[in-house]
């Protein structure tokens, strides 16, 4: 993988210039998602939320129907294509990409028939027929590693080399989309914060996020109001984790990390902008 192309992420007829870090707004239309289950069920509430996020600073909205919190059961592919379906019609035309939260391989095809131009799957493409989806498109697709499955994932997880095995699963994954016709600058990897790993786990992969970055394919962190940082902090309530998301996050930008997942995209686009101020001070006024 050339690192020049990490510099640009291909997503359908969406090319998003990586030299500046870019802000992904999550859309969870769940019902139990661990921060905010149930607050965007409704379509409409789901809407008025997508256009909160583009009018504080997303990039891209990333919209999920099946949560995958530790713990989690399960909903039939159909429910979830009635969750996320309307969305992604709905906001197809906008000018920004939309990204869709699955692993279904149903999901996706009919998601990319509906105008998302990201496929976002916290498996990893392991499903069966998820490759071939997104080796027959042209969107971009984030492979995530999770060890286990979300209902078993924080059930102690154990690792013989951290960094060297979700690395290895990324970078496996990544060749094989490759071998299909796949560019690598379609492709972007995440590791995966709190998907199957312990705190201390979690804070090695952003301890080492440029580890990640030097395999040169466009980086993701996802680190959102996570239990790990609630339990560093003292925080129980996912929603009063803002300051621990937006310090963990941008840690992983200076890090470079260069697309960032988060539920409160005005106070994460704040934050960057005054690390680029303070890292391009000299083109200021």
């Amino acid at each position: 993988m050339d690192t020049d192309k990490a510099l640009l992420w291909q997503c359908g007829k969406f090319k998003l210039d990586l030299a500046v870090p870019k802000i992904m707004g999550i859309l969870n239309v769940t019902a139990d998602s661990f921060s905010d289950g149930g607050d965007f069920l409704n379509k409409d509430a789901a809407l008025r939320q997508a256009e909160q996020l583009r009018k504080d600073g997303a990039d891209i909205i990333d919209i999920g129907g099946q949560s995958t919190r530790p713990g989690a059961d399960s909903i039939s592919v159909q429910e979830e294509m009635d969750r996320v379906l309307p969305l992604v019609e709905a906001l197809s035309s906008w000018d920004i990409p939309i990204s869709i939260d699955t692993f279904e391989p149903k999901v996706m095809r009919e998601a990319l028939a509906a105008g998302a131009s990201i496929i976002n799957d916290v498996y990893g493409l392991r499903k069966d027929g998820a490759l071939e989806i997104i080796g027959a498109s042209d969107c971009g697709v984030c492979i995530m590693h999770m060890q286990g499955e979300p209902k078993n994932m924080q059930k102690n997880p154990q690792y013989v080399d951290l960094l060297s095995e979700v690395s290895n699963f990324l970078t496996t994954q990544a060749k094989k989309l490759e071998l299909l016709g796949v560019s690598g600058n379609r492709i972007c990897l995440d590791p995966g914060f709190g998907f199957g790993k312990t705190v201390k786990q979690n804070f090695k992969l952003l301890a080492e996020a440029d580890h990640f970055v030097r395999i040169g394919y466009p980086v993701l962190y996802g680190m959102s109001r996570k239990s790990s940082l609630g339990a560093v902090t003292g925080k129980e309530n996912p929603k009063d984790r803002l300051i621990s998301s937006v310090t963990a996050h941008l840690i992983a930008v200076e890090k470079g990390v260069q697309i960032v997942r988060v539920h409160d995209a005005a106070a994460m686009k704040e934050a960057l902008t005054i690390l680029n101020c303070t890292q391009n001070y000299k083109d200021l006024g």
